[in-house]
């Protein structure tokens, strides 16, 4: 039994929009600490729900629960500063300001930072544990996808999170950059301790990475377990079109 306090909890989660059920009594929990992989076919829900946990989307009905507390009704910038933060599949940088000043923003944002010396100096550490301090004074436009995908990750980061969301990291990334971006996250999860929330569609990283899967499919939850129990699961082979998932 996982004794680990619960970070996130949905509680029976449903997404309408008109008439059409994007989220269907989605119920499930995340632990202090862990890593917990959302996968699923396209239109599956997966960002719909994202968009729920993280405030952009009011549910049509349910709760989310962060650490105990109801966070339903809470905008996007409340829940960033109980300590959820987000990046997105598409890095939506500042392209002609320089990667610290990126991150430094991310930091004033978040109200982190008392000025501009306290944001830069906050930026610094984060790029360093990334990394990326040799890119610092870089501008962004001239990143590679990568690149760009670290200092997205570095501006959540800087928030100092309880709770990563992080929107399909690897999409994009070839063999050589998903093994880095792999061993990344793991980085961030066991050095800061940051619970992660992960949706992907790269399922060898899933199952390098993850600790426990949900598996959506139209907007309802079709399987939830380990990366070896989701893929032995007949119904995860089916929602994938017939194709096996290796390990």
């Amino acid at each position: 039994m996982d004794r680990r306090p619960v970070a996130l909890s949905l509680d029976q989660v449903s997404k309408r929009f008109g008439g059409l059920p994007a989220l269907k009594n989605v119920s499930f929990s995340v632990s202090e600490g862990e890593i917990l992989a959302i996968i699923g076919p396209n239109g599956a829900g997966k960002t719909t729900l994202f968009n729920v946990i993280n405030g952009l989307y009011p549910p049509t009905s349910g709760r989310v629960v962060f650490y105990g507390r109801d966070v339903t009704k809470l905008p996007p910038y409340e829940r960033a500063r109980l300590g959820m933060s987000r990046t997105f599949q598409i890095p939506r940088p500042f392209g002609d300001m320089t990667v610290i000043e990126n991150v430094a923003v991310g930091a004033i944002g978040s109200g982190r930072a008392r000025g501009v010396p306290d944001a830069t100096s906050i930026a610094e550490e984060v790029l360093r544990f990334l990394g990326l301090e040799s890119k610092a004074d870089i501008e962004v436009k001239k990143l590679n996808l990568q690149e760009k995908k670290s200092v997205e990750l570095a501006r959540a980061l800087v928030q100092q999170p309880k709770l990563l969301l992080v929107d399909e990291y690897m999409s994009g990334l070839n063999p050589s950059e998903v093994d880095e971006a792999v061993k990344l996250l793991r980085r961030v999860n066991e050095e800061s301790g940051v619970t992660i929330l992960w949706i992907e569609h790269l399922l060898r990283a899933v199952m390098r990475l993850a600790q426990r899967v949900v598996v959506l499919n139209f907007g309802e939850i079709i399987a939830e377990g380990t990366p070896s129990e989701i893929a032995e699961s007949s119904r995860v082979i089916e929602a994938y079109l017939g194709r096996s998932v290796e390990i």
